[in-house]
């Protein structure tokens, strides 16, 4: 198996590459950090001895993203598994935020993802079994205030890919759809979690288990996975309450945590 990940130098990209190592597969990773990028190569060569290929790029760029499979074509590395990790978060107010942030931000997590899509689409032997892995979000099933353009952008991803998952089902392409709760990824990402006190800690998830207990569902050709027994009662309970109603919540439940945090 080849697969390529995207935003594999940060913490769930790099759970994924080494679970994928630890399958045996092997790997195309790219991600704007390269100096993580080396690093894992070296760890991963080393301690799995999996076939290892890197490219440091924007993926928000047309052009890398173009020089990216032109790479692998030169490689003889024949893709049969695109997991698209590479996403931001833009925590806060709408307003707190500039314009250019919120367009980088729908760029990365969506433009990027499906720019990259497509291309590893075209590029797939239509004889063999291809996999395609989005990783959207606990949060793209509700309305969030102060988290507006993020959770939006990852709704996007969740519909596109039950979407994209019916159009290619006759084509031998099976689509999984991650839909994490907190992840302990960055140092920004665990005081976001710290903020929400007992929730943020009881719906965090494992790197570790999140991308084995993946892997092994889009083998499996689950299409939906959500981590933890916590986030799917809450998105169980969620889908028989108004929406309005939802928001209104989240922005009472979110407002309150950064009265906590000292937010203005």
């Amino acid at each position: 198996m080849n697969v390529l990940i995207t935003g594999a130098a940060g913490g769930l990209g790099r759970a994924f590459a080494v679970e994928c190592a630890k399958r045996g597969y092997n790997l195309l990773l790219t991600d704007i950090n390269e100096a993580g990028l080396l690093s894992i190569r070296e760890g991963l060569e080393r301690r799995y001895g999996s076939r290892v290929l890197i490219m440091p790029l924007d993926i928000t760029q047309s052009a890398g993203l173009e020089k990216l499979f032109c790479f692998a074509r030169e490689a003889g590395f024949r893709i049969d598994m695109l997991v698209n990790v590479a996403g931001g978060d833009a925590e806060g107010a709408f307003l707190e935020r500039d314009g250019a942030t919120i367009a980088r931000l729908v760029r990365l997590n969506v433009v990027a993802a499906l720019e990259a899509t497509h291309s590893a689409l075209e590029a797939r032997n239509p004889d063999i079994p291809f996999y395609v892995v989005f990783v959207s979000s606990l949060a793209s099933m509700y309305p969030m205030p102060y988290k507006a353009a993020y959770a939006a952008s990852k709704r996007f991803l969740l519909d596109f890919s039950l979407a994209l998952r019916q159009e290619l089902a006759d084509r031998n392409v099976h689509v999984t759809t991650l839909c994490p709760a907190g992840l302990a990824t960055t140092r920004q990402a665990m005081a976001g979690m710290a903020v929400q006190g007992f929730m943020g800690s009881a719906t965090a998830n494992s790197l570790e288990i999140i991308t084995k207990r993946t892997l092994d569902k889009v083998l499996r050709g689950r299409f939906l996975y959500i981590p933890g027994l916590i986030n799917k009662l809450m998105y169980a309970a969620s889908r028989f309450i108004p929406r309005p109603l939802i928001a209104r919540l989240i922005h009472r439940r979110w407002g309150r945590a950064r009265e906590r945090a000292g937010a203005r």
